[in-house]
């Protein structure tokens, strides 16, 4: 082998020729990189792994923590989303950085080649300014927890259930099966109707000749029937109130009765409410409200409205095919 080398300095390789001292210069160029470049390019390389395996734990170990304390999928599902963006992104940083440093380890000059592309990301930044606000702001809505997949709400002027969620774009369903995909960048307010609970105030009309206090003590012990029944126990967060006489309208007596449920559980309690409400009115021999019923005294009222009631009975009763076609003249009398 020394031979060899020996035999390669003599002729055009010879010390002193042109040959000879590129020949020269390439070794001490070796000599150079083995003794201070690869030692840097090494460091760089390890750091840039050491990042990116710290990165890759970080991201995994809050997979890990989701998947033990998040009560729903769908919450799991972002942050799967986010730790997958977040390493995606740091990686690709890490990657860059170290590439630009390697290069310049290497001699290579880095101002021909940032410069074209800075001229590049200008133009991409400008053509994507949407689609970066876009992934920001999908990216605060999940590490927020502003809403999670399944969710009702209402965002963008559009009210409805949550269906999927990206870093671009939320996808809502509404109550008529309409699919609305909204861009996250369009999200400025969300109204979450489905955080917590929920508290509803029901509007209940008598007639004007009820009795306050006894409507009062009918809706309580309505109410509370329906707080401890079997089926909707579970779904109220507190006893329901009944907020008193709100409003007399005319010959109407309008109560507020309160429900605070859990968040969008509120819909089976009312309706079974008002279907003893009703029931109770017909036991009690109370009348509902009728903001057209006209009277003088509280039995008069009633009187006048069960005549009423009798009377559209009657006629509802009647077969219009019997009912004898008019014979007089109504101009001229005969």
């Amino acid at each position: 082998m020394w031979l060899n080398l020996l035999a390669m300095r003599t002729g055009i390789f010879a010390e002193g020729r042109f040959l000879g001292k590129v020949l020269d210069e390439w070794g001490d160029d070796a000599q150079e990189f083995l003794h201070i470049k690869l030692p840097h390019l090494i460091v760089v390389a390890g750091i840039a792994y050491l990042l990116s395996r710290l990165l890759r734990l970080i991201t995994h170990h809050m997979i890990r923590i989701a998947e033990q304390h998040a009560a729903e999928s769908g919450r799991v599902a972002q942050i799967k989303t986010l730790a997958g963006v977040i390493h995606t992104t740091g990686v690709t940083i890490i990657a860059a950085i170290a590439g630009m440093l390697i290069l310049d380890s290497v001699g290579i000059n880095l101002v021909p080649l940032l410069a074209p592309a800075g001229i590049v990301g200008v133009a991409f930044g400008l053509a994507a300014q949407s689609l970066l606000k876009d992934a920001l702001n999908g990216i605060f809505i999940l590490v927020e927890d502003q809403f999670n997949v399944g969710d009702t709400v209402r965002i963008a002027g559009v009210a409805g259930i949550v269906e999927a969620m990206t870093l671009r774009k939320t996808t809502v369903r509404d109550a008529d099966g309409t699919l609305y995909v909204i861009p996250n960048s369009q999200i400025s307010t969300v109204a979450n109707l489905s955080a917590g609970y929920t508290v509803t105030t029901l509007n209940i009309s008598v007639d004007f000749s009820a009795h306050p206090d006894q409507v009062f003590k009918l809706l309580s012990q309505i109410a509370m029937d329906v707080r401890n029944s079997e089926q909707f126990r579970q779904l109220f967060v507190a006893d329901p109130q009944i907020l008193g006489l709100d409003a007399i309208k005319g010959s109407e007596l309008i109560f507020a009765v309160s429900f605070k449920t859990l968040a969008t559980k509120q819909y089976g309690p009312l309706r079974e409410f008002r279907r003893r409400v009703r029931l109770a009115l017909e036991e009690n021999h109370l009348l509902p409200g009728d903001p057209f019923r006209v009277f003088s005294n509280f039995e008069e009222a009633k009187s006048s409205a069960v005549a009423r009631a009798n009377t559209t009975a009657a006629q509802a009763s009647v077969d219009p095919t019997t009912i004898q076609a008019q014979t007089i003249n109504p101009f001229t009398g005969e």
